[in-house]
């Protein structure tokens, strides 16, 4: 007799016949369950049959995913794979057009189920594929349709694309270049190309050699806003696979065509997920662009490169103008160097070089530094200068400010750290700035002056200093500025009283010396707006939220869905389509019981974190949970799409299994409610005078007639 839980209640379907309800052992090998589904509808050849999902995505019922299935499940039986692929094949080779019209549309839904894939696969299919691609005899229907399909089977990863011929490869080239050729055709190749670029190295050669960049131009030029992302999809993944010198090309062929400013106009103007996906690439093009600085970040200043010295001499001659130098002797030349070079803010004034040691910033600060003074020499000298007629402790030193903020810079703009697959941070002031690190710094050293001043600042207080300079650069990039002139009206109209009033109106909010009364309400209102949120939690549980599938290949285009059931007792998800809003909780073919569910992690602890640990960046971990479930400890993997999502989620999730719920969001809700309501449980107190020295004691009574006598009770 199987034990309760190695039996599942499932219903299965089959066109012109009454649905059977079994209860499915699943200690039972899948042949002989099919055997007896098709026993009972008396149908011959069950090894000639299969069991897959009926609602959502289709996919085969296997030995190795047969434990997914969960009671109320409903399957279909259908053909088994095999013989699926048999007849598909069968029906691409047939001579009558419309038979191979739809034996390819019909392969190219069921391709995404990875047993099919490998069924065909296994017969040679995709190469069938290929041979219609290279031929294009076919219409635009089917040509559409036996991309579409290829595409599916690729993305298995059964097949390498290194196994393609150059004669395919030019083919689906064609197409994206064809200024005539239909959308769909258009779309799909585009979709191939990226993955070809993605693959290896030699592809990205082919495909660089064969699409070129006015055709990618061009197609960003097209209304059609599919073909738009799949270009840009395209572009991205030539950028990021690309050698520093095929990169330095892109870089030069699209700054010469504004093509960084058109891509973020045109963003404006796309819609829904489109614009989510376009925003991704944008802070993809960004994070791309500025991690060529990495290089220089990451190497030290040689001090025996006489390059590298000649730029360090260059800066101190650009601040004094030291005509006669040339006629000192060497002594006092070294004497008088040593100076000037402590002048400029250096610490080592022997050998300045070694104070750009330090990796990062490394050479980037000495490139930073260099810029400032060739492009605003005015600015330089005035700033070098100006510190120069100071007392020693007030001069702000140049040289050690340019290094730190350098750095500053390097981690607001995150160079050196990879591209997040869920990204889209982007700053809009990158698409409408050329040089963009380096033109932040020629502002930001002279607001660092203006802040030493304001601050009336000495050498101690210098990481002081730094630490206003980076809120104030923070602040002033989260309020997205499109233009450099209107990031340097807002950072400088930012000074150092206004940070100290924003730090106090944040600090009231977090206030925690209260009166011991206010304590005692705020300990007594807690529970009650805890339950609050609990139940937003929940509510928005069952509003479900839209994640996005991670590959290892980039791919954006995968997304699913998970929803709580509104009595709480079931998680339900699925894969969706990519223009669905808020697909109803019947349309998600895949459930969790909330009983089962044993664990929540989170970060690093995720099973699909530990095994991506060397790809994964810390933004995507700090995205990342699971909940396992079932005695084997199962998972069921997310990526939130944003850390408001993450907080939610994490904390719905606690709820449900009966813990504390403990967000930073959750943490700032509680004090915000705690706040209102304190404010309005003591209102009645406002306008109400209260004196400022103790009131007069009355003077005694004339008799104590009132007062209870002890001692008669005591005799």
């Amino acid at each position: 007799m199987p034990q309760q839980k190695d039996i599942v209640k499932i219903a299965i379907q089959m066109p012109g016949a009454y649905p059977q309800l079994i209860q499915l052992d699943q200690k039972k090998p899948l042949s002989a369950v099919i055997k007896e589904v098709c026993d009972g509808w008396n149908l011959p050849g069950p090894d000639n049959h299969a069991l897959q999902y009926a609602d959502g995505v289709q996919t085969y019922i296997t030995e190795s995913n047969r434990l997914d299935i969960k009671n109320g499940c409903i399957l279909r039986l259908t053909k088994a794979p095999g013989r699926c692929a048999e007849d598909l094949y069968k029906g691409i080779q047939s001579s009558d057009s419309g038979v191979r019209c739809d034996s390819l549309k019909e392969l190219a839904s069921v391709s995404t189920d990875v047993t099919f894939a490998q069924e065909f696969i296994s017969r040679d299919g995709h190469l069938l594929l290929v041979k219609i691609v290279e031929a294009a005899n076919e219409g635009n229907v089917i040509m559409t349709h036996a991309l579409t399909g290829f595409m599916e089977l690729m993305d298995h990863g059964i097949v390498s694309w290194e196994n393609l011929s150059s004669v395919f490869i030019k083919k689906i080239a064609s197409f994206v270049n064809a200024k005539l050729t239909d959308a769909s055709i258009q779309q799909v190749s585009l979709a191939i190309l990226e993955s070809m670029v993605q693959s290896s190295h030699g592809l990205f050669l082919q495909v660089k050699q064969e699409v070129t960049m006015e055709r990618l131009i061009a197609h960003l030029q097209v209304t059609n806003q599919q073909i738009q992302t799949k270009a840009m999809a395209l572009l991205m993944a030539l950028l990021q696979t690309a050698g520093d010198s095929d990169r330095q090309d892109i870089f030069a062929f699209m700054n010469k065509r504004n093509l960084r400013q058109y891509i973020y106009k045109n963003i404006i103007h796309s819609s829904g997920s489109v614009q989510d996906e376009m925003a991704h690439y944008l802070y993809v093009l960004q994070s791309v662009t500025l991690n060529h600085l990495e290089a220089r970040m990451r190497t030290p200043m040689d001090c025996y490169s006489q390059e590298q010295r000649d730029i360090l001499h260059g800066l101190r001659q650009t601040a004094f103008e030291t005509e006669t130098e040339n006629s000192l002797s060497n002594e006092r030349r070294r004497s008088l160097c040593a100076k000037e070079f402590k002048k400029l803010g250096f610490s080592n004034n022997s050998n300045p070089g070694q104070d750009l040691v330090r990796t990062p910033p490394g050479l980037l600060a000495l490139d930073t530094m260099g810029y400032f003074a060739a492009r605003y020499p005015d600015a330089y000298s005035r700033f070098v200068l100006e510190n120069s007629s100071r007392e020693d402790k007030h001069e702000c030193p140049f040289a050690r400010s340019s290094i730190q903020l350098t750095l500053i810079l390097c981690e607001i703009l995150r160079i050196g750290e990879p591209p997040s697959e869920t990204g889209c941070a982007y700053h809009p002031i990158f698409f409408s700035q050329d040089r963009l690190m380096d033109e932040l710094f020629c502002v930001c050293i002279q607001l660092i002056n203006k802040t030493w001043k304001e601050m009336r600042a000495t050498q101690e207080d210098f990481d002081k200093v730094m630490q206003v300079v980076r809120e104030q650069i923070t602040r002033t990039l989260s309020s997205k500025p499109t233009s450099l002139e209107l990031f340097k009206n807002k950072v400088n109209a930012l000074n150092y009283s206004e940070i100290l009033k924003l730090r106090q109106t944040e600090r009231l909010h977090q206030e925690e010396t209260l009166a011991p009364p206010v304590l005692e309400l705020k300990e007594r209102l807690k529970p009650e707006l805890l339950e609050l949120i609990r139940q937003q939690r929940l509510n928005r549980l069952c509003q479900g939220t839209m994640f996005r599938k991670i590959s290892s290949r980039r791919r954006q285009d995968k997304l699913w869905y998970c929803r709580l059931s509104p009595n709480h007792k079931m998680l339900h998800y699925g894969d969706v389509e990519e223009d669905t809003d808020s697909p109803t909780i019947e349309t998600l073919q895949k459930k969790i019981p909330v009983a089962d569910i044993k664990g929540l992690l989170t970060g690093k602890d995720c099973p699909h974190m530990k095994d991506n640990k060397g790809k994964q960046n810390k933004e995507v971990l700090d995205l990342a949970f699971s909940i396992t479930y079932d005695v084997e400890e199962d998972s069921l993997n997310f990526v939130a799409p944003s850390r408001t999502d993450f907080c939610l989620w994490t904390d719905g999730l606690s709820v449900l299994l009966g813990r504390e719920m403990s967000s930073e969001s959750m943490r700032s809700e509680l004090e915000i409610l705690l706040s209102m309501e304190i404010k309005l449980r003591l209102l009645d107190l406002e306008n109400v005078p209260i004196p400022d020295s103790a009131p007069v004691v009355p003077k005694p009574p004339s008799n104590y007639n009132f007062c209870y006598d002890f001692s008669q009770t005591e005799q």
